[in-house]
């Protein structure tokens, strides 16, 4: 029975140039991530030392359904009014799922954040990882004792642990030659 839900590990690492009313932001900024259809979201710690450059670093964990086109990244700020909304982010699924990459690789990603009016508001730092399911992962360890690899070494370098060439199917028709 094939799951329902992806899970992802996204790590939010920072921000640049965030603004609140076209001045710099001067603390208190935290981070929400949410699925596209809103049924699940999680949120950082609180920056309060950052200003309009601020560093998380936090790790989110959020399920993400199967039919799920994007995640949506909101930069929000702690002021006198209460919590504002003041960049926001939409990623699409395909920039971080599937394509030639294996699962569970690292995507660092930096979007554009928007205001409510649409106009740039800085940009968001991000990494994305999928988690590999528990049984694809036990399987491939009580194979080998050895972390599993796939590819073939790059040129010129003779050990097997840094450049792997990565190969891409390509599908070949033996019958349809041209002589």
């Amino acid at each position: 029975m094939a799951a329902n839900f992806r899970t992802l590990e996204i790590t939010v690492i920072s921000a640049e140039n965030l603004q609140l009313n076209r001045k710099p932001i001067s603390k208190n900024t935290s981070v929400t991530v949410r699925t596209d259809n809103n049924s699940q979201f999680r949120t950082t710690d609180m920056d309060t030392e950052g200003g309009a450059y601020p560093r998380w670093n936090e790790k989110l964990v959020l399920d993400l359904p199967t039919h799920s086109k994007s995640i949506t990244v909101e930069v929000q700020c702690q002021t006198s009014y209460g919590v504002r909304t003041f960049g926001t982010a939409t990623i699409p699924a395909s920039d971080f799922v599937g394509g030639y990459v294996p699962e569970g690789y690292l995507h660092f990603l930096s979007y554009r954040l928007r205001d409510y009016k649409g106009e740039r508001n800085g940009i968001i730092n991000i990494s994305v990882r999928m988690k590999v399911p528990e049984m694809y992962s036990s399987c491939a360890s009580s194979t080998t004792s050895s972390p599993s690899r796939m590819g073939f070494p790059a040129a010129g370098n003779n050990s097997f642990g840094g450049n792997i060439a990565i190969g891409v199917p390509v599908w070949y028709d033996a019958y349809q030659t041209n002589y």
